[in-house]
């Protein structure tokens, strides 16, 4: 389940307060998000649930987009600790993502 926030500072504790987060941001436009967001949601559930979901409307938070340095969508951000390990934009598959974040995953809740 995807998290969402009304300002800049409950998505930065968000960050800081958990151990590992995706943060998923997008637009209601964005035709390749709709359907990409389930499948990342459900790899994420299914594969890494400790992992917490961040959704972020780039057009209501455009200064979390601004911040995150954020310029096309559909943009995955993962944090580690707090800090940025993995960012996926555009045009990437969910085999690809789930490659990528079992390494960094696996050390950290093993």
């Amino acid at each position: 389940m995807f998290y969402t926030f009304q300002n800049i500072n409950q998505f930065d504790s968000f960050v800081k307060e958990n151990e590992a987060v995706l943060a998923y941001f997008s637009t209601n436009e964005c035709n390749v998000c709709k359907v990409l967001k389930p499948k990342v949601e459900d790899l994420f559930i299914k594969e890494f649930p400790q992992v917490k979901l961040a959704y972020i409307e780039t057009n209501l938070l455009p200064n979390v987009a601004a911040q995150n340095r954020i310029f096309n969508v559909p943009t995955i951000v993962i944090y580690f600790e707090g800090k940025e390990y993995i960012r996926k934009s555009r045009s990437f598959g969910i085999d690809e993502l789930k490659a990528e974040v079992e390494r960094p995953y696996s050390l950290l809740f093993s």
